[in-house]
């Protein structure tokens, strides 16, 4: 026992802070090198001030005024806490100690006299819930942090070990014991792993600290320096202390709240908090698996197949025993049910058409807005349909196309969506209604992407009556080959464009010149009568924005919503402070917070969809979600959750939407790639984590939920970003406001030119003629871009031939790709596919990578090969990498004068240095439990973006008032970042600030 450092600590006599002892001892700072070692603490013995010594009982002295007696009991159960808070935060500082309770427990003994038993912890964290995680883990998952050369044994000795002994592997920052094998040889790993018995204080943290180069004191960093040796964090004797005497401060207040409420229930104190104590009692994982405090709330033991109303269920968040305020005031709204409105055609269907309807969809009758929308077809016009999700768009562009067919089997109809995905559940939905119509069974409905295989191109061009497609093959393949498709475009009778919403930005100014270019070849061909059908989200500008992507001057709006609607709640719930009541303390983890939430839901019988900003934040998302569920006691439910993003293989994306769509998942944890209107079954709740870019996309998610009639619920989680906490404090604009328009700039040169180009080449460009689809200057592009013949017209020059297309990229679409393979237990098999922009900051060698919220360890990085080979572990922590990134301008093309100021804003090319340096494994709760150094080559990029000088005054002034100039401009960025969504909707990607 000499070995435990805890236990020394108690020998040398370690008092707890505020203890009526002659002296005092002084836990002095780090050592240089960054870490304390239990034969070098040194305990400094001084005299007491009269003040100390006039503290008779610092408890009692500091409770409330009017506080009520504290019981013997209940003064020796803070004495232990206050001793139990000193040890666990000084061996918490420690790299190679796990603060196991047999760790722990013989120092806080020997100071307290008597001996520490479970129950005591377990009224410590009856009294404060929310402070303290005491449970049995297998110690296998505590083993951080031996050094290699001794790893081996220690894993060969695990059973009858103490339970510290992590092994990293310095060569990949991984693992070479049980922790790197898969699922299986997990299992079997947990089985002959010893249950030890974890105590850890989970109310705050200490902050990462540096040693000054200058004092050696610890300090806080105010940012990574790029030749600073990356190493472990330190802490500082004074911010240990602080923290000890906040823990011991708010023990002793809920122990005066406890007592409050017992007098005014009348109740004995000792026996209430004896039953109390009770349900945290911990249980061995093998006898109770994940049976914790939280198993004694409202949550179903087996999910229910008939929820509970939304109501009722929001009345059982708010009893939960973490619920604390969350919903903001005025942040719960409640939508009530529409009755749904119909309307009657001006023409009439043939049967077959109205038996399909009715036997595929179950139709008998059109809604007002459908009739309308329809009747405008019969009647030739264009048309733009902006009504809420759900409400039987798909019809509209559906229903004319077949009947059209019944009139003349060679007409043609080209429906185009934004993504594969989309265009697959649409045309599923198509063939339902054919299904059922034996007079055009003939009727060949086929997809045209990426993935159609060449040996089929020929005969779907030939045959095909409808094609869904994409603007990307549109721009590649079907424009540029006008000659094979000249049938097809002669008898093209409607384009359909769904999601109009979607080409917002310099993909809805790429796509506007694709559709001039389009109606360009079908005049060309004489085909004049092509109608545009397009839906779109509820946006400012349906009307204008559809004029400008097609460039036609005849549109009718169809935005009145006559679909019926169940009755919705919209929750406006904020991450409560880390410290209740202390605004300074910082918001708490939004991800932990999204995952309690969704968990509550879905085990109540919820149907969920999470919507997450980014990729990473879906992986964490849903690694958090069934981390919950262990602990909850559900490890059975990990199943039905899953995560849908980019970089998922297509087969996967299909098989999550396919078993999503038939019920067999309860839960999706999603990037925006799901706020499009793939058909996933009903949903009964959209929760958003964090505010998502602008408001007419929090308004498309929460449409994704109540897709039918049922009541439903959408959720709002504020996380700490300012726009995040506007809206937070400020929720009746998120009903108030108006949409922002979509915007699409039609004087890019860059791409406007780009398309001319592309234009020339698929037939050659008349000036007089022209001019109508790409503007009024056009013969002067033609005169200084473009090569005239000696007849008059232009063609493509030759430095875009042979295929201009090629060289005007229409999305930020990478060519280079890494596979991430699943090497585990022998398998060669695809995970996903990495864009190589997101290789340098994702995989390289030790990083944790998250796939379905599963850690994987990158065992091997093949740049070379394309490809990063991954292993699955069971690890309780991620990795974060140490980067820097250098922008620098290197040509100025436009300036503006901001308004107010004499500086200026710059547009033009930029140059991106971004280096990888190493990284920090970082455990759930974010604590930085290792840092591993690597040494990548920086990677260089050139791209567009705007930048700002800072004037020489402001810099002296940040001088002036000792303020860290470039901790100052790196917050004014993240200010205008965050601004930019109130004024600009745009694609991702689309510029660099």
């Amino acid at each position: 026992m000499e070995d435990n450092p805890a236990l020394y600590l108690a020998k040398g006599g370690l008092r707890s802070v505020g203890e009526r002892k002659r002296t005092r001892d002084v836990v002095l700072p780090a050592t240089k090198h960054g870490s304390h070692d239990a034969s070098e603490t040194v305990l400094e013995k001084r005299p007491r001030t009269k003040r100390r010594a006039s503290q008779r009982n610092q408890s009692q002295k500091d409770a409330p005024e009017g506080s009520i007696p504290w019981t013997d009991a209940l003064q020796e159960l803070e004495k232990a806490h206050k001793a139990l808070n000193l040890v666990y935060t000084f061996c918490s500082s420690r790299k190679h100690v796990i603060t196991t309770f047999d760790t722990l427990r013989p120092a806080v003994e020997s100071h307290i006299k008597r001996k520490l038993s479970i129950e005591d912890v377990a009224q410590m964290i009856a009294l404060r819930p929310d402070a303290l995680k005491f449970e049995y883990t297998n110690e296998l998952m505590l083993q951080l942090n031996i050094k290699g050369a001794q790893r081996d044994d220690v894993f060969k000795s695990s059973l009858s070990a103490m339970a510290q002994t992590p092994a990293h592997d310095a060569s990949v920052g991984g693992w070479t014991g049980h922790e790197q094998l898969g699922e299986d040889a997990n299992d079997q790993a947990a089985i002959s792993g010893r249950e030890v018995l974890y105590l850890e204080f989970i109310d705050a943290d200490l902050k990462r600290q540096v040693l000054d180069k200058e004092t050696g004191e610890a300090t806080r960093p105010t940012q990574k320096l790029r030749n600073e040796k990356l190493t472990l964090p330190v802490y500082g004797q004074k911010q240990m202390m602080q923290l000890i005497e906040r823990r011991n401060q708010k023990f002793a207040n809920s122990i005066n709240l406890f007592l409050k409420k017992c007098m005014h229930d009348g109740q004995d104190p000792g026996k209430v908090l004896h039953e109390m104590a009770e349900a945290y009692i911990p249980k061995l994982m093998l006898q109770d698996a994940g049976v914790t405090k939280r198993t004694a709330s409202a949550i179903p033991d087996v999910i229910p197949h008939e929820r509970k109303s939304i109501s009722e269920i929001l009345l059982q968040l708010k009893e939960s025993p973490w619920y604390s305020g969350q919903i903001v005031p005025d942040g719960h709204r409640v939508f009530e049910p529409q009755k749904p409105n119909y309307g009657s055609l001006n023409f009439l269907l043939s049967q077959d058409l109205v038996n399909a309807l009715y036997n595929a969809k179950q139709i008998t009758q059109f809604y007002s807005h459908q009739a309308e929308a329809l009747n405008k077809l019969h009647e030739g016009q264009n048309i733009v349909i902006s009504t809420s999700t759900s409400s039987g768009k798909s019809l509209i562009y559906q229903l004319p196309v077949l009947h059209a067919l019944e009139r003349d089997i060679n007409s043609r109809a080209l429906y185009i969506f934004p993504t594969k995905a989309l265009a697959q559940d649409q045309k599923r939905s198509l063939n339902d209604i054919l299904a059922f119509m034996p007079n055009l069974s003939h009727v060949l409905v086929e997809t045209f992407d990426g993935d159609t295989p060449m040996s089929l191109r020929d005969a779907i061009r030939e045959e095909a009556k409808i094609i869904f497609t994409n603007p990307d093959m549109l721009h590649l393949t079907i424009l540029p080959q006008e000659q094979r498709w000249r049938t097809f475009l002669k008898h093209l009778r409607f384009v359909v464009v769904d999601e109009l919403h979607y080409y917002n930005g310099q993909l809805g100014s790429h796509v506007a010149f694709i559709m001039r270019r389009l109606r360009r070849i079908c005049a060309a061909v004489g085909n004049r009568h092509v109608q545009f059908i397009s839906c779109s989200a509820t946006v400012a500008n349906p009307k204008e924005h559809f004029k400008l992507i097609f460039g036609v001057s005849s549109v009718c709006l169809i935005d009145y919503d006559g679909s019926p609607s169940g009755r919705k709640e919209f929750l406006c719930w904020n991450t409560p402070f880390k410290e209740p009541g202390d605004p300074a303390s910082g918001r708490g983890n939004t991800k932990f917070e999204c995952a309690r939430l969704f968990c509550a839901l879905l085990l109540r019988g919820v149907r969920i969809i999470a919507f997450c900003r980014i990729r990473a934040h879906c992986e964490a998302l849903t690694n958090a979600i069934k981390q919950e569920l262990r602990e909850l006691g559900r490890p059975e439910c990990t199943n039905l959750i899953m995560g849908y993003r980019g970089g998922y293989t297509a087969q996967d994306r299909r098989k999550i939407e396919a078993e999503m769509f038939e019920g067999k998942l309860f839960g999706i944890v999603a990037t925006t790639a799901l706020e499009l209107g793939i058909d996933i079954g009903t949903l009964d709740c959209v929760l958003t984590w964090g505010f998502p870019y602008t408001i007419a996309n929090l308004r498309q998610q929460s449409g994704r939920a109540g897709r039918r009639t049922k009541d439903s619920l959408s959720i709002l989680v504020g996380d700490s970003f300012p726009t995040d906490q506007h809206y937070m404090n400020n929720p009746e604009e998120l009903f108030s406001k108006p949409n922002c328009e979509l915007r699409v700039d039609l004087d890019d040169i860059l791409i406007r030119e780009g398309h001319i180009q592309c234009a020339a080449y698929e037939m050659p460009i008349r000036q007089d003629e022209d001019m109508q689809f790409f503007g009024h200057d056009l013969p002067r592009i033609c005169q200084e871009r473009l090569v005239k013949d000696e007849l008059g017209f232009f063609h493509c020059h030759d430095r875009f031939r042979p295929n201009p297309a090629q060289y005007v990229a229409i999305r930020d679409a990478e060519d280079e790709h890494f596979a991430i393979v699943d090497i585990t237990n022998g398998k060669n098999e695809v995970l996903e596919e990495l864009e190589a922009s997101r290789a340098t900051f994702t995989i390289y060698d030790g990083a944790i990578f998250l796939h379905q919220g599963n850690t994987y360890l990158i065992r091997d990085f093949l740049p070379d090969q394309g490809m990063a080979k991954v292993e699955r572990v069971n690890v309780e922590w991620t990795t974060m990498q140490r980067d820097f990134t250098d922008i620098d301008p290197v040509e100025i093309e436009a300036i503006r004068t901001i308004a107010g100021s004499s500086c200026h804003a710059y547009y033009g090319g930029i140059k991106i240095l971004q280096n990888v340096f190493g990284f920090f494994k970082i455990d759930k709760r974010w604590r930085i439990i290792d840092a591993v150094q690597v040494d990548n080559p920086p990677v260089i990029r050139y791209s567009k973006g705007m930048w700002i000088d800072i004037p020489r005054q402001v810099l002296d002034i940040l001088r002036d008032l000792q303020l860290n100039a470039a901790a100052a401009i790196h917050a004014a960025e993240h200010v205008i970042m965050s601004l930019l969504p109130a004024f600009v909707i745009s694609l991702p990607g689309d510029s660099v600030l």
